[in-house]
């Protein structure tokens, strides 16, 4: 009996032991977020080139030797500026000579003049013959021409000594010299250096023929893709950071490139600090294109996998469901959503990682909503 008592405490002991049976887990908490329409600023994001506003070479209209430079590499110049002296000894000889010439024409032409002054004189009186008269007036006619012949070497003699020295057609930074002292310039020919105009500076663009059709579409848009319009750019340097000043459309081509189906965009942009540098690549921001009626969801509550787009959404039983979206690019920290979402839906951000189809959950509102975040480039679409 004693044994049988000792065997039941036994049994007893162990049950106490044991945790008592667990009922079913709790539904696993998400948050999400409610799909609105909205307004949107698209930000657009493109791969520039930076180019002089103006560049042009610097050439000599006479040949000879160069004899003076007084100018540094690269330094900044004004129009009219002396650049380069070429030899002036024979320009100066031929101006020298030319003048001669045209004082003796000149000489001759008073001569001329006196004559046929008098001359008129003498006729009035029948003093002389009307022969006589006439070839007075004919040799002045030809003193006449001769001085403007003159005249005319002496005017070309004098801009040949003129272009002995080069000077600066306009303002702006001076290249790399391509003659130097002593070399000989063979004239129009040879370009002695350049002249880049860097403020205001161009940044040139190519958007795809895809994205200006889709621009196009939209009326609003398409009168905004003009030059002076009001889109604003930002050029984003090696660094990360964008130059300080923006700049404004100033140039469309108005024909595609038929090798690349691209379309030429220039922006124009102030450039004083000159951190923008012909030849330099950055990658430029379009500003100042909106969008109505935009569905937005935070980044992270897309999927990809397979080359398709996935959400997952709450049905009104709250429980999972998984639903294909077609999302083109970015805006902030959003995804733009082009379909596959309504308004109102609720859209899971939140413990996305946890969930799949068909499990029910316990729905929070999440941390933060579908408006839209700080600008941000837009993303091609994936």
């Amino acid at each position: 009996m004693n044994r049988r008592i000792l065997v039941a405490i036994g049994v007893i002991a162990v049950l106490a032991c044991q945790e008592p049976p667990r009922g079913a887990p709790p539904p696993t908490e998400v948050g999400f977020v409610t799909v609105t329409p909205q307004q949107v600023d698209l930000v657009f994001e493109f791969s520039g080139e930076v180019e002089a506003s103006k560049s042009v070479d610097v050439r000599s209209q006479v040949g000879g030797v160069v004899v003076a430079r007084p100018f540094r590499e690269g330094q900044a110049v004004r129009a009219g500026q002396e650049l380069f002296h070429i030899d002036p000894v024979t320009y100066d000889a031929d101006f020298r000579a030319a003048q001669g010439r045209l004082a003796e024409a000149q000489a001759r032409l008073g001569w001329a003049n006196t004559t046929l002054q008098r001359y008129t004189t003498l006729l009035k009186d029948n003093a002389i013959s009307k022969q006589d008269f006439d070839n007075a007036t004919s040799q002045a006619q030809q003193a006449q021409a001769a001085v403007e012949a003159a005249q005319g070497s002496a005017d070309r003699a004098r801009k040949a000594l003129n272009d002995a020295t080069v000077r600066a057609e306009l303002s702006g930074r001076v290249g790399k010299t391509n003659l130097e002292v002593g070399a000989r310039v063979r004239g129009p020919e040879d370009i002695l250096t350049t002249i880049d105009v860097l403020n205001p500076i161009y940044v040139s663009f190519r958007p795809s023929g895809q994205q200006l059709l889709s621009w196009r579409r939209d009326p609003r848009t398409s009168r905004l893709l003009t030059p002076g319009g009001s889109l604003r750019f930002e050029a984003v340097l090696l660094d990360g950071k964008p130059a300080p000043a923006r700049g404004t459309l100033g140039f469309v081509d108005p024909v595609l490139d038929p090798a690349t189906g691209t379309q030429l965009f220039r922006a124009t942009f102030p450039n004083p600090d000159m951190l923008l540098v012909p030849g330099q690549f950055v990658r430029i921001r379009m500003h100042g294109i909106t969008r109505d009626s935009t569905m937005v969801v935070p980044q992270r509550a897309v999927s990809q996998a397979m080359g398709r787009q996935t959400v997952f959404v709450l049905s009104p039983g709250d429980t999972v469901q998984a639903r294909d979206v077609v999302a083109t690019s970015w805006q902030g920290s959003n995804w733009i959503i082009e379909s596959g979402l309504s308004p109102g839906d609720r859209v899971i951000v939140e413990g996305v990682q946890k969930i799949g189809p068909g499990l029910k959950v316990r729905p929070v509102a999440a941390r933060d909503s579908a408006a839209p975040g700080p600008a941000s480039p837009g993303a091609p679409r994936p």
